[in-house]
């Protein structure tokens, strides 16, 4: 997808994404507001609000960043959504006011930004954006490329009576990328939904924080705080700034 952007996934996906990824684990939203010891965080890819709202009516102050346009207006009209505050940039080069108590990027989005360097600049924009002592809490799956068949892979996700839904992707191995799209068929036509990522082992996401002056605290599978293993399908990390 040689058109593809910082903002394609988001511009193309936003008037489903609500109806297609509404759920969100409950304790993700007491994982972070304890976190934030009741300072300000900043969520990366803030999108529809999903996470921001919920975390929002728990007392804390949200700052969002986003690249997407057409994400940021579906977040607007919800109850708390003209509040929050969204700047409109990439992870690696946005630029705000002040320092946070917590940084976070949910969902794997972290993935979404495409090259090492950038995320290496990632880590280093959200360090600058902490304060001393401040979090930053990434959700990623761990990387399972036993997936892929000859380099790619093809699934149904949903089958309805006017509509199946089917995920094609390809792997990259060299640039530790994968090409998707999300293929929607119906009787009226054919939508595609386009998804590029950069996936991430842990061990080179902690040597990316610790270029940036981020030390790894903890490391969970999930958002109950269980133990991340060798069976750990994503993984909880949470990085807190050096000084």
């Amino acid at each position: 997808m040689h058109d593809y952007s910082a903002d394609t996934y988001g511009e193309r996906i936003a008037d489903i994404y609500d109806s297609w990824y509404a759920a969100y684990d409950e304790r993700c939203i007491d994982v972070l507001a304890e976190l934030a010891h009741g300072g300000p965080a900043l969520e990366l890819g803030i999108g529809t609000g999903r996470i921001a709202l919920p975390l929002r009516q728990r007392g804390v102050s949200v700052h969002g960043v986003d690249a997407s346009p057409a994400m940021v207006a579906k977040l607007r009209p919800k109850p708390g959504g003209a509040e929050i505050p969204v700047t409109m940039a990439t992870f690696s080069d946005f630029a705000i006011d002040g320092r946070f108590a917590l940084a976070f990027v949910a969902f794997n989005t972290f993935f979404a930004t495409l090259t090492q360097d950038e995320q290496v600049r990632c880590m280093e924009n959200v360090a600058r954006h902490l304060a001393p002592g401040g979090r930053f809490v990434i959700e990623a799956f761990v990387p399972d490329l036993t997936r892929f068949v000859s380099s790619q892979t093809l699934r149904v996700t949903g089958v309805e009576t006017g509509a199946v839904r089917i995920d094609a992707s390809q792997l990259d191995l060299a640039q530790q990328r994968v090409t998707s799209q999300h293929i929607v068929l119906t009787e009226h036509g054919v939508r595609l939904y386009p998804v590029t990522l950069r996936y991430v082992w842990p061990s080179e996401m902690d040597l990316m924080a610790r270029i940036a002056g981020l030390r790894l605290e903890h490391r969970w599978a999930d958002w109950a705080r269980a133990p991340f293993g060798a069976e750990s399908t994503k993984h909880i990390s949470v990085y807190q700034r050096e000084g």
